[in-house]
């Protein structure tokens, strides 16, 4: 299952470079289902002026549309940061089966970082892991912040 995970999550990073390249928070996703990618996103909330358009939120409503269904049962979810209380809440909530993130998130993160939401006893418990491509992932995040540093 590694090699699937280094895989998606390299796609992920593909997505997170697109947001990189609007001048957004770095944060790309993919939805996989039977080892086909079944949606992807990116994070636009400056683009769409909306704190919501995180990537995992833009990715989950593209995947129910695919399947015309909420409930996405037997999805995997990589993105390339640990996700925050919204997109944990959405990734329980819409019943995805397993999450694969790449960098931790120490302002918000919801799984190890700040807190673990996936501890708690839903209706529904998601098999999560961190740190596939971290380094990659981090850096990525790193270099976003550190040319808007040096912007300002």
């Amino acid at each position: 299952m590694i090699n699937d995970d280094i895989k998606y999550m390299k796609l992920a990073l593909k997505e997170a470079k697109k947001a990189y390249d609007l001048k957004e928070v770095p944060v790309g996703c993919v939805i996989v289902l039977d080892n086909k990618v079944i949606a992807r996103g990116y994070n636009k909330r400056e683009t769409l002026e909306s704190s919501l358009a995180h990537a995992e939120i833009i990715a989950i409503k593209k995947a129910s549309k695919k399947l015309n269904s909420w409930r996405l049962d037997d999805c995997i979810l990589y993105v390339t940061l640990e996700p925050c209380v919204m997109c944990s809440g959405a990734i329980i909530q819409s019943r995805i089966k397993r999450v694969v993130y790449g960098a931790k998130d120490p302002r918000f993160g919801m799984h190890k970082s700040l807190f673990n939401i996936f501890d708690i006893k839903f209706n529904h418990e998601v098999d999560i892991n961190g740190g596939i491509l971290e380094l990659e992932c981090s850096n990525l995040m790193k270099s976003f912040f550190k040319e808007l540093r040096e912007q300002n």
